[in-house]
């Protein structure tokens, strides 16, 4: 199988400006970039659905094509865009009604999200305190204990 490499570097490149653009705080870059990936997916499913072929309909043919076309990746890729389609006006209307309410579009740090964040990192410093030091194991004595495994130096066990 031939794999041609302008696809795999334009889906890696898709790929990873998508990935930069979701990381954004800004609502319309992290749509842009969730609309990149999954333009990006959409190339990958083209890519590894292999060559192209006949049509999928019974007595057609194009050209002098020996092989028929793979139909479940041609499916695949309309129900992903469909499906991108209905995430991305519903992230529109997310963005639209952020900036109604708030007249910025940044999306911030939820206050209460920070709140109890803050309190588990406290609870977890008052624990720390609490707890008693760790005996260190590494420590040996001579006396002989249940896990010896070699005997004591008068003969016993």
């Amino acid at each position: 199988m031939t794999t041609y490499l302008v696809p795999l570097v334009l889906i890696g490149g898709l790929t990873s400006v998508g990935v930069y653009l979701l990381l954004e705080r800004n609502l319309t870059r992290m749509l842009l970039g969730l609309l990149l990936i999954s333009n990006a997916i959409n190339l990958l499913i083209l890519t590894v659905a292999g060559p192209s072929g006949n049509p999928p309909v019974r007595g057609r043919t194009s050209a002098d094509e020996a092989s028929t076309a793979d139909p479940l990746a041609q499916g695949m890729i309309l129900t992903a865009i469909v499906i991108s389609m209905g995430i991305a006006a519903f992230i529109l209307a997310l963005a639209y009604r952020s900036y109604r309410l708030t007249t910025a579009e940044e999306v911030g740090n939820d206050p209460e999200d920070t709140r109890v964040s803050s309190m588990a990192a406290q609870e977890a410093a008052v624990l720390d305190e609490d707890r008693p030091p760790e005996p260190d194991l590494a420590i040996d004595t001579d006396l002989p204990d249940e896990l010896d495994a070699l005997p004591g130096r008068d003969g016993s066990r």
